[in-house]
């Protein structure tokens, strides 16, 4: 893999991600990142540093030390805040997260409470984030490092799994960036297209779901912005209490060091009334009484099959919810909605707003991922029905 060309990439994708505005030299970046994409945060590091910016750098805790965290830490240090972190965050422009993890199962057998409360205690420090990128003064992106777990988990061979971040990732092209800012422009039309639409409700339907979303006043589809390295998703933030029916999760998720299957959701009123799974059902009841957010929907989400050339599963989140194969993919995030699906002014976006609204809020975010073949129809406000979306493409 050339690392090089992976950096620039990241770069580029973490200007396009921050809306609003544009970064200066001296700006802020911090780039975080497993021990095992130091490689890859070297080669960050270096360009960040030559265009003229602030580079930080700061190591994730490795799998031991959160195993240790979780298992010994009291309350009162699960809960605990740096205070520095909230003098970083409140001074950051720009965030570039590199995971490459050695081991996606080390928490497995941590109480799952333990890590829903020290997720709650560092809720406060995403939100200063969330309303830094509201105002346009920072902007992030996330992508990965193939390792040997990863390929392992996925059951492909290193080298499989690295082909497959390749071709995602553009790197097998002889200019990677045009190829992005290419990608980044159908995708654009097609949240463009969708959001000019009058929809007032979604009917997603496969052979082991039925669900019925309500998109929501003042919402817009958002897509090919940057924040995740590969991103081909299509997505919004629908209002929370119109959610209805049945989602199914047919890809594996592996969270907190837990693998689960075969996630069966029913939805009455905007909440999950019923939760089935094939695997790890008490670990997905738990993260969805984590808080009152926690059972409700925050995203709703489409990949085009003609964007994306994953077509294999990854064991990861990032690339899982944009897979493309024969028929796309359709998912939803319980948890955190996104603000900036919002068509407003985002300065606008207080906390009663987003009840008011139907923007959901919670400390969790938990992307679910269905490769099904299905059909998707939008009930317009006139009344009128039509496909958005068949055989895993868009119908503009």
């Amino acid at each position: 893999m050339d690392l090089n060309k992976y950096a620039n990439v990241l770069i580029h994708a973490l200007k396009t991600a921050r809306r609003g505005g544009k970064f200066k030299r001296g700006d802020n970046i911090l780039i975080s990142y497993d021990i095992l994409a130091l490689p890859l945060a070297e080669a960050v590091y270096a360009l960040l540093v030559e265009q003229g910016y602030n580079a930080a750098q700061r190591p994730y805790a490795t799998e031991n030390m959160s195993k240790a965290f979780y298992k010994a830490a009291s309350d009162a240090q699960l809960k605990h805040q740096p205070p520095w972190d909230k003098v970083l965050n409140e001074n950051l422009n720009g965030l570039i997260a590199l995971r490459a993890p050695r081991d996606l199962t080390a928490l497995k057998g941590v109480d799952s409470k333990r890590i829903a409360l020290a997720a709650l205690a560092r809720k406060p420090l995403r939100e200063i984030l969330d309303k830094r990128e509201e105002a346009g003064l920072f902007g992030w992106t996330l992508a990965n490092m193939p390792t040997p777990e990863m390929a392992k988990q996925a059951r492909l061979s290193p080298k499989e799994y690295e082909a497959q971040i390749t071709k995602a990732c553009f790197l097998n092209e002889a200019d990677p960036i045009k190829k992005f800012d290419e990608v980044a422009r159908g995708i654009a039309q097609a949240a463009k297209w969708l959001s000019g639409l009058p929809i007032d409700t979604i009917r997603t339907q496969s052979k082991d779901m039925d669900l019925e979303i309500t998109l929501g006043d003042k919402r817009k589809f958002i897509g090919g912005g940057g924040c995740n390295v590969p991103s081909f998703e299509i997505f919004t933030s629908p209002d929370w209490r119109g959610a209805r029916g049945v989602y199914y999760s047919d890809l594996p998720s592996f969270r907190s060091g837990n693998y689960v299957r075969g996630i069966r959701l029913e939805f009455k009123a905007g909440r999950v009334v019923k939760i089935q799974a094939q695997e790890g059902l008490d670990f997905v009841k738990k993260m969805l009484a984590m808080d009152a957010g926690a059972a409700r929907l925050g995203e709703y989400s489409l990949t085009d099959t003609r964007f994306s050339k994953i077509d294999r599963f990854m064991a990861d989140t990032l690339y899982d919810e944009n897979f493309g194969g024969r028929h796309g993919n359709c998912h939803v995030a319980l948890g955190a909605s996104y603000s900036d699906t919002f068509t407003g002014a985002l300065s606008k976006m207080d906390k009663a707003a987003k009840k008011r609204l139907g923007f959901n809020q919670s400390a969790l975010h938990w992307d679910l991922v269905n490769t099904q073949d299905k059909l998707v129809t939008a009930k317009l406000k006139d009344g009128r029905h039509m496909t958005i979306y068949e055989k895993g493409r868009f119908k503009i």
